[in-house]
């Protein structure tokens, strides 16, 4: 499918009855998530589209290393999944409430609280990250707040080339990022890949 099917859905839910509906859009690391993402915010205003990036609710470095997983983080059991939950179902049930979500910064490899804003009366929110469609690591209670699913689709070696390429934007060494890329993002990856039934739709990305 074309992502311009995707616009066509969220211009179809804005005209609509319901007063607020969610998208969530799951891809592996380095699909091109953020990508879509930006298409959207560029069609779109703010004032009618929400998105919420999942990444805002890794766990803190400090976190990750007191639970001996820091050098996992991005891996399904390194996220704050109990307050991501609770966070997409008020958002979900409370549509003309304005709500603050943390976004999370490569640079820095941590969230700042409460950058984000789903301003009040927003009728379509879009949630993206890898796990929302997955039944493990107490995620489960995320698939139900969905009203619509997307999967974005690539060709792996593509895929993996453009993640290597961001670790090193992002300060990591060649070599580190080539073993991080198909290491612990690949592992997320086959574990994602598991989930992608669940979509209602696909989006092929070149």
């Amino acid at each position: 499918m074309s992502i311009n099917l995707l616009f066509e859905q969220i211009q179809s839910l804005l005209q609509g009855p319901n007063p607020r509906s969610i998208i969530g859009i799951v891809g592996k690391p380095g699909a091109g998530k953020s990508t879509v993402v930006s298409e959207i915010e560029k069609r779109f205003d703010s004032s009618q589209v929400s998105v919420i990036p999942m990444d805002g609710y890794h766990l803190s470095n400090e976190e990750l290393i007191s639970l001996d997983r820091r050098d996992r983080k991005g891996a399904p059991d390194t996220f704050d999944t109990q307050s991501f939950i609770s966070f997409i179902s008020k958002v979900k049930n409370n549509p003309e409430t304005e709500l603050r979500f943390p976004i999370f910064h490569r640079e820095i490899e941590a969230s700042k609280a409460d950058e984000g804003i789903v301003q009040s009366g927003v009728k379509v929110i879009v949630v993206e990250g890898n796990y929302l469609f997955s039944e493990e690591h107490n995620w489960q209670g995320v698939f139900p707040l969905l009203d619509h699913t997307w999967f974005i689709e690539i060709a792996d070696e593509v895929r993996i080339e453009r993640l290597i390429a961001r670790h090193i934007r992002y300060g990591k060494t060649p070599e580190n990022a080539e073993k991080w890329s198909r290491g612990s993002d690949e592992a997320n990856a086959r574990f994602i890949e598991l989930t992608a039934h669940r979509a209602s739709n696909i989006i092929k990305l070149a």
